[in-house]
């Protein structure tokens, strides 16, 4: 965890959604919620919540929204935010033992932890965390990176000529843990990348019910001249439709960067 560690300290987090593709993550990020979430004033954990890019919105809109992330750091610029002084609680802490009450919460949002704990039983810890907090019938939207996403980028950017790099990608492509072997060279940090039948399985595992996979980027994710698109409305819209109409499909699954799933706490059986 220590890489990690030192990766976010770099404060590569807090303005990277606002940057590149990384916008088209958070905007169908955003939509997913707002199709997912129920109505404010619900109450929301916002587990592994970086520096606030969901939970500002989140509190515009009405919820009660408690952010909890790892990093010291992005929980100090949490707490000198004015946009987010309306947070219910802000707390340094660890998504496989989250310091809520059990059934206090209508959802959680787990957007960045399964991908940070490469233990297929912390993933689990964390998940039946979230399912301990929520009550019956809560929902927890958990992202995950696709196998294949450093494989994508790779060819997208040229960084398949460097030796490292396909060392890298094809230890990934066997066996989900991606690893740089030099923090130096500002690839993407330790994580574990999810074939989506995994990503299911370990949702479902935890106790979670009707548990769906989407596509959050899709066909988005190896589009040309990204920025050209981006900037042009209409454009915009339409990628986002076809994005939309894909997004359940598990061929395409592969093509997108994150997956997000979506599943509820079981509620109790009738008397």
């Amino acid at each position: 965890m220590d890489q990690i560690a030192a990766y976010y300290a770099q404060n590569r987090e807090h303005e990277r959604l606002t940057r590149g593709s990384n916008q088209l993550e958070f905007e169908r990020t955003r939509e997913l919620l707002a199709r997912f979430l129920p109505p404010p004033p619900a109450t929301v954990l916002d587990v592994g919540g970086g520096t606030g890019p969901y939970a500002r919105p989140l509190l515009e809109e009405g919820y009660g929204v408690h952010l909890l992330d790892a990093a010291p750091h992005h929980i100090e610029r949490i707490r000198a935010d004015p946009s987010l002084a309306g947070l219910t609680s802000a707390t340094l802490g660890d998504a496989r033992a989250l310091p809520y009450p059990d059934a206090s919460a209508d959802a959680v949002l787990l957007l960045g932890p399964l991908y940070h704990l490469t233990g297929a039983d912390d993933r689990l810890r964390a998940l039946t965390e979230a399912r301990r907090c929520l009550r019956p019938g809560g929902v927890v939207l958990a992202a995950a990176i696709t196998r294949t996403a450093s494989t994508l980028d790779g060819l997208l950017a040229g960084l398949d000529a460097d030796e490292r790099f396909r060392a890298m990608r094809n230890a990934t492509l066997e066996d989900g843990l991606h690893q740089p072997p030099d923090p130096t060279l500002g690839w993407f940090t330790t994580a574990y990348f999810h074939r989506p039948e995994e990503l299911q399985r370990e949702v479902e595992e935890a106790g979670f019910r009707n548990v769906d996979l989407y596509a959050v980027e899709g066909l988005g994710n190896v589009v040309p001249d990204f920025e050209t698109l981006w900037m042009d409305p209409a454009r915009r819209g339409r990628l986002l439709d076809v994005i939309r109409r894909t997004e359940r499909d598990p061929a395409l699954f592969g093509v997108s960067a994150h997956l997000l799933a979506v599943g509820y706490s079981p509620s109790p059986n009738p008397a």
